[in-house]
């Protein structure tokens, strides 16, 4: 590989293409549970989190999701995982540069949804106190 080769911008994806890993990559950073482990390891930044913590400061989150969350997260690049050699193992876990980075653009999308959730509530219960048209029901020739 040449140096220019090694250096060149790497390509950016297209989202509407169907075979673009950028689809595969906005499933994973796109989950509740990554959004909430990004948020608990910012705060603790530049500093580690156990994993106990984790499941303890991220309520809802059952031991196998998180460490499923995890486990994407660092083959990622996006979260650091340190195993502590005692018994039992303690693992840290902390974000990486890039993680810091996805911090920032999850921290606005949290904001826009705390901001806006009360608007998106009377939307929905709108929406559900409607009559479901022709359009809507399932088998028709525009519904699902």
């Amino acid at each position: 590989m040449t140096s220019q080769a090694k250096d060149a911008p790497a390509a950016r994806g297209d989202l509407f293409d169907p075979a673009c890993p950028t689809r595969r990559l906005l499933d994973r950073i796109g989950t509740k549970w990554t959004s909430m482990a990004v948020k608990v390891l910012a705060e603790a930044a530049p500093g580690e989190v156990r994993f106990a913590e984790l499941l303890r400061r991220m309520p809802g989150v059952s031991q196998k999701m998180l460490s499923v969350t995890l486990r994407s997260l660092v083959r990622d690049g996006l979260v650091a995982r340190r195993v502590e050699p005692s018994v039992p193992p303690g693992v840290h876990y902390r974000l990486t540069g890039l993680g810091l980075s996805l911090e920032t653009v999850l921290a606005a999308v949290r904001d826009w949804a705390e901001e806006h959730m009360a608007e998106v509530d009377r939307a929905n219960e709108r929406h559900t106190g409607q009559e479901a048209g022709p359009e809507d029901r399932p088998g028709s020739a525009t519904g699902v």
